[in-house]
């Protein structure tokens, strides 16, 4: 029969598991890092999923297609939560569900003095933080100070935590090393789409570091947005060094 049913291109899916977690009826799910319809009859044809890419990648269309078919949805729902009962709550990557929490929400049961946690605490408040993986629309978007961070920035700034990240939200990649094509389409989305109310890039002092900058440079002056933007620039042993 010829009805109404998702498609997905693979070429754009990257694998961020969003749709997977959109469709109550299992009928996608990450296959070696991309989003497949495994089963036509598990599809309804209804499109829960198609406004969560962010990435464009699934469609309708109509094509010759089994009819959905509830109770083949049901036992499939049964067998994934028998095998995978975590993965059927976030049917995608858990590792990507979307959250936001508060930085003082730590378990307490961690072998640390009540002063020395407080000294550890992390001040970082949403998941997740990859700039492939974020979503370009989100709760924690509105009304954020936003940071933009490389990825060496953490490691050689020993207070990130405590005055880089504390009351911001947060993306970080790599400029040098990371695909960064769809980075400029989705701080574009992230700027445009949400009222941030400022941008703060931490790179480091290395030349290569820069393109970082420019990257959400031209991602601010593509979305039309009027934000404050400052720059954070990192040494290598760790000291601040402009910004």
């Amino acid at each position: 029969m010829k009805r109404k049913i998702i498609t997905i291109d693979e070429d754009k899916c990257n694998g961020c598991g969003l749709c997977v977690s959109a469709c109550a009826e299992g009928a996608i799910q990450l296959v070696d890092g991309k989003a497949k319809l495994v089963s036509d009859n598990y599809c309804d044809g209804l499109g829960a999923c198609l406004g969560e890419c962010p990435q464009g990648a699934i469609a309708m269309i109509e094509r010759d297609a089994a009819a959905f078919d509830e109770k083949e949805v049901e036992k499939h729902l049964k067998k994934q939560e028998s095998k995978q009962p975590v993965q059927h709550k976030h049917a995608g990557c858990p590792g990507m569900a979307v959250m936001s929490f508060n930085s003082k929400d730590k378990n307490p049961d961690t072998g640390h003095t009540q002063d020395a946690c407080a000294a550890l605490n992390s001040e970082l408040t949403q998941w997740p933080v990859q700039l492939h993986l974020v979503p370009p629309v989100a709760p924690y978007w509105e009304n954020a100070d936003l940071l933009i961070c490389a990825d060496c920035v953490p490691f050689a700034y020993a207070n990130f935590h405590s005055e880089l990240l504390k009351g911001r939200k947060l993306v970080i990649a790599c400029p040098k090393l990371d695909d960064t094509d769809p980075y400029l389409e989705k701080l574009t989305a992230i700027f445009k789409e949400n009222n941030i109310k400022s941008i703060t890039v931490a790179r480091m002092e290395v030349p290569c570091c820069g393109g970082i900058v420019m990257i959400a440079q031209r991602a601010l002056l593509e979305s039309g947005k009027d934000i404050p933007f400052k720059t954070i620039t990192v040494g290598i042993h760790g000291n601040i060094i402009g910004g």
